[in-house]
């Protein structure tokens, strides 16, 4: 069986640099911190009191319902309008199209935590009568982005949420394509989507030690590779793709942002939270993608590095970018976009890889912002595009995204031609 080719042919997102995808690469390419204090909720008495906030979202300019609004969580509602603008940029005629033939894959790492916890504190207050929401359930679990998509478009292809932590959308990715290139699909809108801004979101990640609480320092507490980084700053948002067998979109005329070369998945066995010091899960799911892609490591122009601003995480994925590509880590570009957006825990990977995207079409490459101080530990011979975008073209560019239980996700993104 002669296996699908599969390109990218619409792109749609919310996130804290911009509210559509032409802002976002707007904000990329400027190094635009998307920090701000929390204001959803009280922080007083929490040790971070910051994150990478969505802002300006209004859920009813995207043809969400008022009614609809309060029965769907915010991680429903950022995939929805992130949908919503990568399937008109795609300009597919859903008239014409088998509607059986489109399917829906997502990643999430927590679902609608939000919505769960208001439902708790409601319980603890009302003196303990159980009166749940009905819909509780459906705003909670986070399958239910996929599914409210396929609802609203009559997709009835593949349909589902994978949930990998923060390899979650790579992992979405992974599975889209899988599913083109297998001809179960010839058109996979993919992605993720998170909302994690909360009590229990910021508490939680706070007290396990692998968030920033520089909240003097707020907008440059995301520094990747800085010897004063103290843990990753909180993001939110939804990053949304058109993966289309590539004679699909031909036949229709379709605008063609990228290519899909190839995935790779891998677990760390190691750690629930820390990498593996030396990378080895990394390295795996690298290689994976390169032999999938029929690539050498030489052809890489670009790496979106997961780089959290942690410091065990960020010095075990340069030693396996320096493992891996040897002599050529030191021509390449790496960065880390979460600098400007936080980490959107499960839609990471899916923003990162428009970012990807955005420097093979562009051919400038995002900054890694915030840094200042050089870290004994690292090597900055590297080009790690501190500080400012940088121009040079790119043909072929990698991105990873690296979970909490060792979960490794790795996808090459190629120009079309």
């Amino acid at each position: 069986m002669e296996l699908k080719r599969v390109v990218i042919t619409g792109l749609g997102t919310i996130n804290p640099l911009g509210n559509n995808i032409s802002d976002y690469f707007a904000n990329l390419d400027s190094g635009v911190s998307g920090a701000c204090l929390i204001d959803r909720f009280d922080t007083t008495n929490f040790k971070t009191k910051f994150a990478c906030q969505v802002k300006d979202f209004n859920p009813t300019d995207c043809g969400i319902s008022p009614k609809e609004v309060k029965r769907i969580d915010r991680f429903v509602q950022y995939a929805l309008a992130a949908s919503s603008e990568a399937v008109i940029d795609s300009k597919l005629n859903l008239d014409s199209e088998n509607l059986k033939r489109i399917g829906v894959i997502l990643g999430s790492g927590i679902g609608g935590i939000e919505s769960l916890f208001h439902e708790i504190m409601d319980y603890s207050e009302g003196g303990q009568i159980p009166r749940f929401s009905p819909f509780l359930i459906t705003k909670m679990i986070s399958n239910v982005a996929p599914g409210y998509i396929s609802m609203k478009y009559k997709f009835m292809g593949p349909n589902y949420t994978v949930t990998s932590a923060c390899a979650s959308s790579g992992h979405a990715m992974t599975d889209a394509f899988d599913a083109i290139r297998l001809g179960k699909a010839d058109v996979m809108l993919t992605g993720g989507t998170e909302a994690p801004i909360s009590p229990p979101g910021i508490g939680s990640f706070a007290s396990a030690k692998a968030m920033s609480s520089n909240n003097e320092n707020y907008k440059t507490a995301s520094c990747p590779f800085d010897k004063n980084r103290d843990g990753f700053v909180m993001g939110e948002g939804s990053g949304i793709l058109i993966f289309e067998e590539l004679n699909h979109a031909l036949s229709r005329g379709a605008k063609i942002y990228a290519e899909v070369l190839g995935t790779g998945s891998t677990a760390d066995a190691f750690h629930i939270t820390a990498p593996h010091p030396d990378g080895e899960g990394a390295m795996s799911a690298i290689t994976l993608a390169l032999k999938e892609a029929n690539i050498s490591s030489n052809d890489v122009d670009y790496i979106n590095l997961h780089g959290t601003s942690t410091p065990k995480g960020d010095i075990a994925e340069l030693k396996a970018i320096k493992s891996i590509f040897k002599n050529h880590a030191y021509e390449l570009n790496l960065s880390s976009t979460k600098s400007m957006t936080g980490h959107l825990l499960g839609a990471a990977g899916a923003i990162e890889a428009q970012a990807c995207i955005h420097a093979i079409n562009s051919g400038i490459v995002p900054p890694t912002i915030n840094f200042k101080t050089e870290d004994p530990e690292i090597d900055y011979k590297m080009n790690l595009t501190l500080n400012k975008a940088q121009k040079r073209p790119i043909k072929i560019a990698l991105n990873n995204a690296f979970g909490f239980g060792g979960h490794n996700s790795c996808i090459i993104f190629s120009q079309y031609k």
